[in-house]
């Protein structure tokens, strides 16, 4: 089994809805969005898959969230844009769009910092 990583950064601001304490007012981050993907073979090139082909859909998904406030861009104007739920949107976005793809979504860890991060994966 091969286990392939990208890292793609974004920067946005935000407001956790309900929250008590300062993360409630309006802050940003310098997002680092760690994705990870896994193949059981690789092609006649001896890839699993194209680096450049996952950067490029992750890209797709971050462009629409780079620089804007997350609380009004779906589905964060209903659900609170934590980094828990970023890394649930990327990971079934970029599953979605990764369906011509031989791989499998192994997770996707969104950071908000350098010292704190969410992990979103799903069980087989």
């Amino acid at each position: 089994m091969y286990e392939l990583t990208i890292i793609r950064t974004f920067s946005a601001a935000h407001q956790l809805r309900g929250y008590r304490g300062n993360c409630e007012d309006l802050h940003g981050h310098n997002y680092k969005v760690e994705v990870k993907v896994k193949a059981g073979f690789l092609d006649e090139v001896g890839l699993a898959a194209d680096f450049k082909l996952l950067k490029e859909k992750t890209d797709l998904i971050l462009e629409t969230w780079d620089h804007k406030f997350l609380n009004e861009i779906p589905p964060f104007d209903q659900v609170n844009p934590s980094a828990e739920n970023l890394a649930a949107e990327v990971y079934h976005r970029l599953e979605a769009s990764l369906n011509q793809v031989p791989v499998q979504m192994v997770s996707v860890t969104v950071w908000e910092s350098d010292t704190a991060a969410a992990t979103y994966t799903e069980t087989t």
